[in-house]
């Protein structure tokens, strides 16, 4: 066979095509970016670094990446783009040299209850297709596999318009795999009666115990009463059995109650649309606590679990069901999948053999493809996302991470490492964002952000090599080598938190006694049993304050001050200031500018267009009416207020005529949690993640609970933070307050009092404690991995 022979005839000067080796970018004035311009070389790694709100996601993913994208879209004809998201273009003068951006964010994953790992990956595809080839009962094609496909069944006559009509009698069948009692859920809801009223009551006396049904002016309590199907003066137990069938199943039914024409529906239909088809974590505090008590959601009976029919798990590949197999760690899947020698599906065998293997190499093998996809962190969901980019044979592309390495135990880091050096070693431009110095020391190219966060940030610090940046003068620079050192003495106990034979998840029936009255630290590699331990085995009702990583809810409207409840004690303190009602000091009521609502800008949709937002005309974006801006307290109307820092609001309140003692102790606690440089009036939507879990843990700090178990806290933190973070801990702990925290950090872990590794290793590997005991006992006895990378961190 013979070979075509290349001859080269490149000269020797530089091709044209070869000059567009960077990405340049020219006054980006995004977010709080103060007209940066920067130039970024492609084909290499470059690490973004700078303190929590300094602007490193507003250069790189609100401006390269979202341009990028917005080019992309523009590809498109405009009835394709009328299905797409509208973006704007970026606030920025000049973008040069971008390719396809290809953006892996730390957005968790869909909550939904019929998401789960295998579906948000290709994975359940492939094993369906597997199992519809190959199973033994043949049931049906692929659909008959899949727990989301219901069976359809139908028959009846239908026109065929061809030459003459006529009717002909047809029937059609469609295969679901589909739980019938569950709906593919797994789980099946069950209502506790005697949360929703007090059947020693009668109705007019106020049986009912559902958060905001006991006033007797209430419509909904009034319709039950007054509908003609219930006796409202006799004990809900003495009602008949018809009565008791209305009273809680019957159909919604048109009824008139004083000439007003209502719709009457029994309680249990009416309390699952009213709650239950709800999220739960976007409900206020009081009904998520009431829809906790009353509903329980237990383990489907008729799949156990599965969600899938009977048919579905009858059907088998050497004795395993499709159901056995997405119940697999994914390691042993991988394993099983390699045992299966058939030529007929070879092709597909290698896909989703690669695919699983993908798992395991990114560090989570100790999943299973039936993990619902809400429970997985912000680390784990940004991993899963990156699963389909591996073994991509794209060359060329920027791929945008943000901060790849959270959630990661020290000694996952360099495996994630070698996957962003893979990444680039293909051809492609590799953007991170990151703060742990381990990732930072592999870059090719290093730019700082900063100096400060906030209005105090926005501009470049530094750009060039880790070696310059370690030389520099930047806050990096300064901080990049610091290690925290371990304590010569550690607090004693005061008592201890009891779990006993915890079995969740992976946990092996453990059996420990966490301290109380200390800084306790819970550590372990990904996927050893650390969130299993403290979010789904410490007993209730322990007096608990749980801050874990779930995103904050908030629209364009919510800010700091709505979102904490400051802005409550600031309205009525311009109320009584002023003699007039608090309502008129809330954007989102009275107090509203009536040409944009109280958004202070109007918005022009322009369909399958970005929508343009200006600021309104009326109330020149400060939200509020006129009128209300004339009232003043301390000098400062309610838009000057909502304009200021958290520092420069703290000095505000704190005295003189504005003193008000309620919003001066919200203040101290976000400043104490390091967000003095956010302005009281920043939507939320504006803010990092950092920012968010930060603002999230001083909001948890007003709660009267003894313990306070915080997942990972370090989250987003430059390296500069974590100081001030352990100094807060700190000073949680002085208080009286026991602090039990999830972490990575080895800072935190050489601060801490007590130590809980979890391990040895992930999934079906761990579930077990491997050690108790100080952090110096730890170092000294090596004898755990975590053991291993503290002594080498704090250098002994």
């Amino acid at each position: 066979m013979s070979k075509a022979t290349r001859t080269d005839t490149r000269s020797p000067a530089l091709h044209v095509a070869d000059s567009h080796d960077l990405i340049r970018v020219h006054g980006a004035r995004e977010n709080n970016l103060k007209d940066v311009s920067i130039e970024i070389p492609k084909r290499r790694l470059t690490v973004f670094t700078g303190v929590s709100g300094s602007g490193k996601s507003s250069l790189v993913f609100d401006t390269i990446a979202a341009e990028s994208q917005r080019m992309i879209n523009e590809t498109y004809s405009a009835f394709v783009q009328g299905f797409m998201p509208t973006l704007a273009r970026p606030e920025v003068d000049v973008l040069d040299g971008l390719t396809t951006v290809i953006t892996v964010d730390q957005q968790r994953l869909g909550a939904d209850p019929r998401s789960t790992v295998g579906t948000a990956t290709d994975a359940n595809a492939m094993l369906r297709i597997l199992f519809s080839r190959l199973g033994r009962p043949h049931i049906g094609p692929p659909s008959a596999y899949a727990f989301n496909v219901p069976s359809v069944r139908a028959s009846g006559a239908i026109t065929v318009e061809r030459g003459a009509k006529k009717a002909v009698k047809a029937t059609f069948s469609r295969t679901g795999g589909m739980c019938q009692r569950c709906e593919g859920r797994g789980s099946v809801s069950d209502i506790d009666l005697t949360q929703l009223y007090d059947d020693s009551k009668s109705i007019a006396e106020g049986a009912f115990t559902i958060p905001g049904w006991k006033s007797d002016s209430f419509w909904t309590v009034r319709l039950y009463a007054e509908s003609g199907f219930l006796d409202p003066d006799k004990p809900i137990r003495k009602f008949t059995k018809k009565e008791m069938q209305d009273f809680l199943y019957r159909e919604p039914t048109k009824v008139k109650v004083e000439g007003v024409n209502l719709t009457y529906e029994g309680l249990i239909p009416k309390i699952q649309k009213s709650f239950l088809s709800k999220d739960k974590e976007a409900m206020q505090p009081h009904i998520r606590a009431f829809v906790e008590r009353a509903v329980t959601f237990t383990t489907c009976p008729e799949c156990d679990g599965t969600r899938l029919s009977e048919g579905a798990r009858s059907s088998k590949i050497k004795g395993i069901s499709i159901a056995d197999a997405c119940v697999m760690q994914i390691s042993d899947l991988a394993e099983w999948v390699r045992g299966l020698d058939e030529p007929s599906v070879a092709p597909l065998l290698t896909t989703l053999g690669g695919t699983l293997d993908s798992f395991v190499e990114i560090g989570l093998g100790y999943l299973s493809l039936d993990r619902p996809s809400g429970t997985l962190s912000g680390g784990e969901a940004q991993r899963v996302k990156m699963i389909r980019h591996l073994g991509s044979s794209l060359t060329d592309v920027t791929y945008v991470f943000d901060e790849p390495t959270i959630g990661l135990h020290p000694h996952d880091i360099q495996r994630m490492n070698d996957l962003l050096l893979r990444l680039r070693d293909k051809g492609n431009t590799v953007l991170v964002v990151e703060h742990k110095p381990e990732t930072i020391a592999i870059a090719d190219h290093v730019v700082d952000l900063g100096p400060g966060a906030g209005t105090a940030g926005g501009t470049v610090c530094f750009e060039g090599t880790v070696e310059a940046l370690r030389a520099g003068d930047t806050i990096t620079g300064r901080h990049l080598d610091d290690r925290a050192a371990l304590k010569e003495t550690v607090r004693k106990p005061t008592g201890t938190l009891e779990i006993r034979g915890a079995t969740a998840n992976n946990l092996r029936d453990v059996d420990v006694d966490i301290p109380l009255g200390v800084l306790a630290v819970v550590t372990g590699v990904a996927g050893s049993g650390k969130s299993s331990l403290l979010h789904g085995s410490i007993p209730a009702g322990e007096d608990v304050v749980s801050v874990d990583q779930g995103a904050i809810r908030g629209s364009r409207r919510s800010n700091p001050a709505t979102y904490t409840g400051l802005l409550d004690p600031i309205r009525k303190a311009f109320a009584k200031a002023n003699g007039v009602k608090p309502a008129l000091f809330s954007a989102n009521s009275e107090g509203a500018c009536p040409n944009c609502n109280g958004a202070g800008v109007t918005y022009i949709d322009l369909a399958m267009m970005a929508g343009v937002s200006t600021p309104c005309e009326e109330c020149e974006g400060k939200r509020f009416q006129a009128s209300v801006l004339e009232y003043h307290l301390g000098g400062r109307d309610i838009s000057e207020v909502l304009a200021m820092s958290v520092t420069e609001a703290e000095d505000f309140f704190g005295a003189g005529e504005a003193h008000t003692p309620a919003a001066h102790k919200i203040l101290e606690r976000l400043a104490d949690v390091g967000l003095g440089y956010l302005t009281l009036g920043q939507p939320l939507t504006t803010l990092s993640g950092g920012e968010r879990q930060r603002l999230k843990l001083a909001t948890h700090m007003a709660e009267k609970g003894g313990v306070y178990v915080l997942d990972e806290p370090t989250t987003g933190l430059h390296l500069a933070d974590v100081e001030q973070l352990l100094g807060l801990l700190d000073r949680l702990v002085d208080s009286g307050k026991s602090v039990i925290v999830i972490e990575h950090h080895q800072a935190v872990m050489a601060h801490a009092d007590w130590i809980i590794d979890l391990g040895p290793g992930a999934g079906h590997d761990g579930g077990r404690i491997v050690f108790e005991g100080t952090p110096a006992d730890l170092v000294a006895a090596r004898s755990t991995l975590t053991g291993e990378h503290l002594a080498a961190y704090v250098g002994s």
